[in-house]
């Protein structure tokens, strides 16, 4: 059905009607990318292809990539890299040498366990020790003028799992801010950014609804009224093993080279740049509760949401009338 203005004439279709969407397979989940207002399909193409781009330099998934170039030449010689990938690399090791939960060397951890493939299992005692001596952050170096990096040990590996979707994100919203983009989606496999005013609502708000860990995916708990932003989420629920009863989720404390126990079942960080929101996760998570002041020094930093294994949602930052709770089962505090 056409809209006609007031003189008889086809008026112009809001932002909200020009919403022009793509599926894509990349970084090992589905991808979803939306955009409001663009009369053509290219953008959300050449995001694909920006997509694609990023994760044949930065995959640990594929024999050949710059991180695997890295990990290949482990406790052998240093490795140089491309600007972008160094830039991430550095800032990665950085952030794990904090030690706070995130880690950019848990690759040998990871592929230990294989949670998530279908070979999955839990690794004896010595396995999980001998693995704890390739996981320590202070083993790199990372040259600034050849842009090179070196892992000290060999069978150490680099794995950016736990940041490069948020960086990937990012880079999309740059992308489509410099060529004039105003309003948009960007959907890395749970890993939500929102771009610009919603034109969906008139509030401009977009609503962001935050996954039951116990359910299939899609079904929320609750929802989050809240400008443009990131959403990013660290949960137990995603990828799992199950052995003799008892399950074990894929984040993994490189402390102790088990899963990280504590009582969340989820946490999700709103941000300004989905990187942020990727680092956050990972610390709070850790943290296992809120942290005293966390977020009071950053404007950058817009709240969190805590959901615990007694169903009770701990809302950090946000305004209350914010978020609205969507299944009576979990409460919030």
């Amino acid at each position: 059905m056409e809209t006609i203005n007031y003189n008889g004439q086809p008026a112009t279709p809001t932002l909200a009607q020009q919403r022009r969407h793509i599926a894509h397979y990349g970084l090992g989940t589905d991808i979803d990318l939306t955009l409001f207002g663009s009369d053509s399909d290219a953008l959300l193409k050449q995001a694909c292809d920006l997509i694609d781009q990023y994760e044949d330099r930065l995959t640990v998934n594929r024999a050949q990539s710059e991180v695997m170039a890295i990990n290949h030449a482990a406790g052998v010689q240093p490795v140089q890299v491309s600007a972008a990938t160094y830039s991430l690399v550095k800032r990665a090791i950085t952030l794990s040498q904090q030690h706070f939960g995130f880690n950019a060397l848990i690759g040998p951890l990871v592929k230990l366990w294989r949670i998530g493939f279908t070979d999955a299992h839990v690794p004896t005692q010595a396995e999980i020790e001998a693995r704890l001596l390739l996981v320590d952050p202070e083993q790199v170096a990372c040259d600034d003028q050849t842009f090179s990096v070196l892992l000290k040990r060999p069978g150490m590996e680099l794995d950016l799992g736990g940041i490069a979707k948020g960086y990937i994100a990012d880079r999309i919203q740059d992308y489509w801010e410099a060529l004039g983009q105003r309003a948009g989606m960007i959907n890395l496999g749970g890993n939500l950014l929102m771009v610009g005013d919603s034109p969906l609502h008139a509030d401009h708000q977009w609503r962001v609804g935050i996954q039951n860990p116990l359910s299939p995916r899609g079904n929320a708990i609750a929802s989050v009224k809240i400008g443009a932003c990131s959403a990013v989420t660290s949960g137990i629920y995603e990828r799992h093993l199950e052995v003799n009863g008892k399950s074990y989720h894929h984040i993994l404390d490189s402390k102790t080279g088990y899963p990280r126990q504590n009582d969340l079942l989820s946490v999700t960080i709103f941000s300004k740049a989905s990187i942020d929101g990727e680092i956050e996760t990972t610390r709070l998570f850790f943290a296992g509760q809120p942290e005293a002041g966390w977020g009071l020094d950053r404007d950058d930093l817009y709240g969190a949401i805590f959901v615990t294994k007694d169903k009770q949602i701990q809302v950090v930052g946000l305004p209350k009338d914010s978020v609205a709770l969507l299944d009576n089962d979990f409460t919030i505090n």
